[in-house]
């Protein structure tokens, strides 16, 4: 199928061919009859395409400190790896959908096959959208009409935070089309509209629609005419819908706003705030935050669970739908907002100019004919079974920064690479030569030509994932944790142990993604080390997630603990030459009932070695992400973000320094000769479970308050 991408590195907006989505829980998929291009927020995307890196880094000063940060940490060449991996993912353009439903997964019940759909989904000729960013649209409302929804949603919304009262002047400053749209809503109000902007042609449409509308290029103080229209009262609101860089258009927002009134943003405008202003007359000022509440609690768009009504009377979902009723019912005019409608394929005669366009409204057509294969031809190679063949399930950051460059230097077999969405997939499959994209995994479990499985998807994926891909007989190699709890674990063990049984020496490898054992600097150690009882200490300066990420989320992610800390755990067990025996752990200011990112972990290993991990997430982003101390026999290893090791008591050796390599080429390396040629795993299974184990025990520890015996 077709979708519109934007190139945030060398600007270009394209459209490509992609894997049909394929449905999922709680979402429905759609087949686009039209979308709508949101002038303001698409122009931005566009620009921001075109901007060299200067400028890039100018409007992201943010990202700017991130990166000297990371450069203090990893060094240059690593971190400009990782800025030029995410300058070349491409993003989706378009919120603005309708179709119709062609297929609907379990958790949906108010939508069926057929229903014309109005949904934030992008430009593609088939999206798959959660349902509570569809509406059903009415059947009085066509679907060109219906395009308007989600982009009306967010003037609504921007309207419902001024609150506006029957007969308040309301000013609302840029009169694109969010801001027509908003004139409509503030009418239907009851409200006295004062509109300006500097296109003449929107001031022209906007003084049709019944509101006073100014130019100020053509001489008007926008202040003084305000108060001129409200006898010196002053405006009860403004809404900014404009985008500007300067602070003015908030100055004159408040300037032309009465004692106690309300300003709401919804555009991008500059917010150094004049206290005196604002201070002077108490003035309220709130930022709009796109549809409605809901947007961007994942409980509610990507979980579909809803607001109560009576706590929470209009949700992002309630707006889609009160913009389609408004629509039906004549309050809401936007047919005649519509510009241009240009089919799909003519997609470039909107994108060219949208800097300069002063387009209103431009739809985009789709013909009804799409190819919704789930798996889609990038670049013909053939393969041979037993040649080290490989699929990637996931297509995320760590495939794209980490993963696909170990596999470049090893002229890896890639004949596939998995995504939900089929964008990333496709875009990483151009990259690195990879044969086929898909959006449906399962259809490469069925190709008999593919050796290996290496699977990246988000944690709570990944031991269903192992489940069928070891029963589909492939070889198996999963991302860090192997599961999320101990059932799982359970049924996984179960199944290897029965293969084991039936296949005996021709069971299928599975590994997990501990890497760290294969660094040559975890190698040098264990050379310096040889046998005996250890004390290690590690330090992980694993830094801050967000609150809201899927990673915290202990269902999805499982935990920085057990989605992270566990690498530590299985390279001191490649340190110790033992297997853990019990853990405790200690969080800081955490409830016992909470999941920790900032916690010490004790472990006692079988031989008596002793280990602390330090996983913190409160630390400074320009020390070392990691470090190890190893003491034994009066010797002692110091080892600073896989790129020093010092020894001290060492014959012989006294320092060790390496570009930064935290092992991933090497265990692949091994991996692949492993599947060709084959040979034992590369870590023993029992060392995995026992790892799986220990990190479960931790948690659990924690809730407890006590030790925790492994086995």
């Amino acid at each position: 199928m077709k979708q519109i991408l934007q190139n945030l590195k060398n600007g270009k907006t394209e459209i490509i061919e992609v894997p049909c989505p394929i449905g999922k829980a709680g979402h429905l998929l759609i087949q686009t009859s039209v979308s709508l291009v949101s002038a303001g927020t698409e122009r931005m995307l566009v620009e921001f395409g075109h901007a060299n890196l200067i400028q890039k880094a100018r409007q992201q000063p943010d990202k700017v400190r991130m990166v000297l940060d990371k450069i203090r940490s990893d060094g240059l060449l690593p971190t400009l790896e990782a800025v030029f991996n995410k300058l070349g993912q491409p993003l989706p353009l378009g919120y603005c959908n309708v179709g119709h439903v062609i297929d609907i997964d379990k958790g949906v019940s108010e939508f069926q096959v057929g229903d014309r759909i109005a949904s934030n989904g992008p430009h593609a000729e088939v999206v798959c959208v959660p349902k509570n960013l569809c509406a059903k649209i009415p059947a009085g409302v066509s679907d060109e009409a219906a395009a308007f929804t989600v982009i009306g949603a967010v003037g609504l919304q921007g309207v419902r935070l001024l609150k506006p009262a029957f007969g308040e002047t309301i000013v609302v400053i840029g009169l694109g089309l969010i801001g027509l749209i908003a004139v409509q809503i503030l009418r239907a109000n009851g409200c006295r509209v004062i509109g300006f902007d500097y296109d003449q042609t929107k001031v022209d449409i906007a003084g049709k629609l019944g509101i006073i509308a100014v130019n100020p290029a053509e001489g008007t103080d926008q202040v003084r005419f305000v108060e001129e229209q409200t006898r010196g009262i002053g405006a009860d609101a403004v809404l900014i819908t404009a985008s500007a860089k300067g602070n003015e258009i908030i100055s004159q927002s408040a300037r032309m706003s009465r004692k106690r009134g309300r300003i709401v943003l919804i555009g991008v405008v500059g917010l150094d705030i004049s206290r005196a202003e604002f201070y002077e007359k108490e003035l309220s000022f709130q930022v709009s935050c796109s549809y409605g509440p809901g947007r961007y609690d994942d409980n509610y768009e990507l979980k579909g669970q809803d607001y109560p009504v009576a706590f929470v009377r209009w949700t992002e979902k309630r707006n889609f739908e009160a913009i389609l009723s408004a629509i039906e019912s004549g309050q809401l005019d936007v047919e005649s907002l519509i510009t241009e409608q240009v089919p799909l394929s003519e997609y470039g005669r909107i994108y060219e100019n949208i800097s300069g366009s002063s387009s209103i409204a431009s739809l985009l057509v789709y013909e009804g004919n799409v190819d919704a294969s789930p798996v889609i031809t990038v670049t013909e190679r053939s393969f041979t079974k037993g040649e080290g063949v490989i699929a990637i399930v996931g297509a995320g950051n760590f495939t794209s920064a980490t993963l696909i460059p170990a596999l470049k230097p090893l002229d890896a077999q890639l004949k596939y690479i998995v995504s939900a969405g089929g964008i990333s997939s496709t875009t990483l499959a151009e990259r690195a030569g990879i044969a086929c994209a898909a959006t449906d995994y399962k259809q490469v479990l069925e190709d008999d030509e593919v050796d290996l499985i290496i699977i990246t998807t988000r944690h709570d994926l990944h031991a269903s994932m192992v489940i069928e891909s070891l029963e589909a007989g492939k070889n198996v190699f999963v991302e860090k944790p192997l599961c999320l709890n101990q059932d799982k674990l359970n049924e996984i063990e179960a199944l290897y142990n029965s293969q084991f049984t039936i296949h005996n020496s021709q069971l299928p490898l599975l590994m997990v993604g501990f890497n760290r054992r294969f660094a040559p600097l975890a190698r040098k150690m264990k050379e310096l080390l040889g046998v005996g009882v250890v004390n290690i200490v590690a330090t992980m300066n694993a830094g801050e997630v967000p609150a809201g990420s899927w990673v915290h989320d202990l269902a999805v992610g499982g935990g920085r603990i057990i989605g992270e800390a566990c690498h530590f755990i299985d390279l001191y067990t490649y340190l110790t030459g033992s297997r853990v025996a019990a853990v405790c752990m200690n969080a800081m200011g955490q409830s016992p009932e909470e999941n920790t990112d900032n916690a010490s972990i004790l472990l006692r290993y079988e031989n008596g070695s002793n280990a602390v991990i330090n996983y913190f997430a409160n630390g400074n982003k320009a020390y070392s992400k990691e470090r190890v101390e190893v003491h034994s026999q009066g010797r002692s290893l110091v080892m600073d973000n896989w790129r020093t090791l010092r020894g001290f008591g060492f014959k012989g050796f006294s320092k060790l320094k390496k570009k930064q390599d935290k092992g991933h080429i090497e265990q692949f390396r091994l991996l692949i000769d492993r599947i060709k040629n084959g040979g034992e795993a590369l870590i023993p299974f029992e060392e995995i479970v026992n790892t799986t184990r220990a990190s479960f025990a931790a948690i659990k520890s924690l809730k407890q308050g006590r030790w925790v015996e492994v086995n």
